[in-house]
């Protein structure tokens, strides 16, 4: 038997969440949900990469660790990672992506790039090298926020995004080839500030799609021989 969000938070140990809880000025919790369990963010991202999964396949590169690579990839001939951070032991490449002439071009068949760009101010400058890096024929999965809080020092937040804003953005570097989706509702994008979990809710109210309402804006982009 399927157990309702109610029956979920309380075997997980979770404070159940009543409607008069979303009347305080303060977030039910400061980490994104993190602490009851999975952020609604990451909701819509793991269904995105699932949908895209046959994409993460050869010389794959993604930001801060590998986890999506060695979670939705096949195949695989090589986990990079790339991180602005020198201290980040797993990072294969040290760079920041608007600048990241250092990063072999032509030389990934995939870039998992997961709600980065809202952290560099030169946007586009870090879409072009995130074309440049890619084999023809290689695919962009990105992921960028309409809705959040913000990120703690020492992140610093620049942007937030829109459907329309992130197709303007990737089209001069990769054409006509970029699908750009909106993902969430109202319910989602309120709980997501309040830091309610995916698990507070039901999963026929986190897959319904208002494109009012977007919680967060993705983008498959395959670079042009």
């Amino acid at each position: 038997m399927r157990l309702g969000p109610l029956a979920r938070a309380l075997r997980r140990g979770r404070r159940p969440i009543r409607l008069g809880s979303l009347g305080s000025t303060e977030p039910i919790s400061s980490s994104w949900g993190f602490d009851r369990g999975t952020p609604i963010d990451r909701w819509y991202i793991e269904r995105f990469l699932a949908e895209n999964r046959n994409d993460i396949t050869g010389r794959v590169l993604e930001v801060k660790d590998s986890g999506y690579t060695d979670r939705f990839g096949a195949a695989l001939a090589e986990r990079a990672v790339i991180d602005v951070d020198p201290a980040n032991e797993r990072a294969t490449h040290v760079a920041d992506l608007a600048s990241a002439d250092a990063v072999p071009g032509e030389a990934f068949d995939c870039f998992l790039l997961t709600q980065t760009l809202q952290y560099i101010y030169d946007v586009p400058a870090a879409i072009e090298h995130a074309h440049r890096v890619l084999r023809p024929g290689g695919v962009l999965l990105a992921t960028l926020p309409v809705t959040s809080r913000l990120t703690d020092p020492p992140l610093t937040d620049y942007w937030r995004f829109t459907p329309a804003s992130a197709g303007r953005l990737f089209e001069p570097a990769f054409g006509d080839s970029v699908t750009v989706t909106g993902y969430g509702n109202a319910l989602a994008g309120v709980a997501f500030l309040k830091g309610l979990a995916a698990e507070d809710l039901k999963d026929a109210d986190l897959a319904a799609q208002d494109p009012r309402f977007p919680l967060i804006v993705t983008v498959r982009a395959v670079r042009g021989g």
